[in-house]
C-alpha cells in the first residue's frame, strides 16, 4: 500500500472499531492487527490515538456533508429530505440494534471521557441540526424551525438507543413509522399538499 492508502485504511479501520468497542477500548495494536500491519508503519502514519481520533471525526463530517448533499440533489422537497433523514434509521438499523448510533455513541463516550474531541465530535450533531433546520424553514417554519430539528434528533437517537437496548427491529420500525406521522401533523397546515403526496406515494 501507498503511503495516502495506508492512512486512509487507518482511519476507516480506526472509525469501524471505535464504533463496535468504543475508543477508549480500542488500541493502537487492535488497528494494526486489523490491517496486518507493523506498529513501525502505523506510527509512520500516526503518532498518538488522538490524532487517529481526530482525523476519524474529520472524515465522518465529510462523509455526513456528503450524504447531506446528495438528499439536496435528489429531492426537491424539503419534507421528502426530512423523511430521509428519518429513514435512515431503518436503513442502518443491523448496525444500530448491535452498537447504537455511530454518532451518539461517539459523543456520549467522549463526554464522559470529558475528552478534548468532544466538541469536533459534536460538530456532527450541529451538521445534522443546521441541515433540518433548513429543510423546516424552507417548510415556513422559520420561527420554531430549529426547536423542529431538535425534536427530530431528539428522537431518532432515543429510537435508536433504545432500539439497540432491546434489539428490537419491530419497535424501531414502528417508532420511524410514528416520527413520520408527526412530521405529516407539522406540515398539514402549511404544505398540506407534501402529506397528500406522500401519503400516495405510500
Amino acid at each position: 500500500m501507498n503511503h495516502k492508502t495506508t492512512r486512509e485504511q487507518i482511519v476507516v479501520t480506526a472509525d469501524e472499531l471505535f464504533y463496535q468497542h468504543g475508543f477508549e477500548h480500542t488500541s493502537f495494536a487492535d488497528i494494526a492487527s486489523a490491517l496486518n500491519i507493523s506498529r513501525g508503519n502505523f506510527y509512520h502514519h500516526f503518532k498518538a490515538k488522538d490524532d487517529i481520533l481526530a482525523a476519524v471525526i474529520e472524515q465522518r463530517l465529510a462523509r455526513t456533508g456528503e450524504l447531506l448533499a446528495a438528499w439536496e440533489t435528489t429531492s426537491s422537497s424539503p419534507a421528502d429530505r426530512i423523511r430521509s433523514f428519518v429513514t435512515m434509521l431503518i436503513a442502518n438499523r443491523e448496525p444500530i440494534m448491535r452498537f447504537g448510533c455511530p454518532v451518539g455513541t461517539l459523543c456520549a463516550e467522549l463526554a464522559k471521557l470529558n475528552h478534548v474531541a468532544q466538541t469536533n465530535a459534536n460538530e456532527l450533531f450541529t451538521l445534522f441540526r443546521n441541515w433540518l433546520g433548513r429543510q423546516f424553514s424552507l417548510l415556513g417554519h422559520g420561527a420554531e424551525a430549529d426547536d423542529l430539528a431538535m425534536h427530530v434528533l431528539m428522537r431518532s437517537q432515543g429510537i435508536a438507543t433504545l432500539a439497540q437496548a432491546f434489539r428490537d427491529e419491530v419497535f424501531l420500525r414502528r417508532e420511524v413509522e410514528d416520527l413520520n406521522q408527526w412530521l405529516n401533523s407539522r406540515l398539514q397546515a402549511s404544505h398540506p399538499h407534501e402529506c397528500t403526496k406522500h401519503a400516495a406515494e405510500e
